[in-house]
């Protein structure tokens, strides 16, 4: 029994593509859920730190739909363990989250203004990747669903030929 893959059209491509559909796809979900379990971590094992807000803002990008998305930007500086660095993370993960609006990203920052001291966060691992909010995000788990969504797209994919 010989399976006939196809995306679309009968190319000699059309298995290569949907095999590269659901590589990619797993490889996306296993980034967002390796963020996840890691932006975990470091809130569990974090610790305060003094900073100071340097700078803040939004940035605006094009998003998937066709409209803007907004992100807090920030950068603060902090001393641990008798080393300096700069942070520009608001959550730890890697995967930072993007709103649909200009008031929600600027809401994310309240209290963060420029030269204030605050509170951020360090993991004693990654003492580099300082972050200001020892909360979680849900911008991996958003990450790891769009691999997921692929990942089946190739398959279903697969099992329609």
């Amino acid at each position: 029994m010989a399976l006939n893959l196809s995306i679309g059209s009968d190319g000699p491509d059309s298995p290569r593509i949907a095999l590269l559909m659901i590589v990619v796809g797993v490889v996306v979900a296993g980034y967002g859920g390796y963020d996840y379990t890691q932006q975990s971590d470091a809130v569990e094992n974090a610790v305060e730190v003094g900073a100071t807000v340097v700078e803040t803002g939004i940035e605006e990008s094009s998003s998937r739909r066709g409209g803007t998305e907004y992100r807090p930007a920030v950068e603060f500086e902090y001393r641990y363990d008798g080393a300096n660095y700069t942070g520009t993370d608001v959550y730890p993960a890697s995967t930072q989250s993007n709103f649909d609006t200009e008031d929600a990203a600027r809401s994310v920052l309240d209290g963060y203004g420029e030269g204030e001291r605050v509170t951020a966060y360090v993991d004693p691992s990654a003492p580099s990747e300082g972050f200001l909010k020892a909360q979680e995000s849900n911008a991996p788990m958003k990450v790891a669903g769009l691999g997921v969504l692929f990942a089946l797209f190739g398959v279903v994919s697969v099992l329609r030929s």
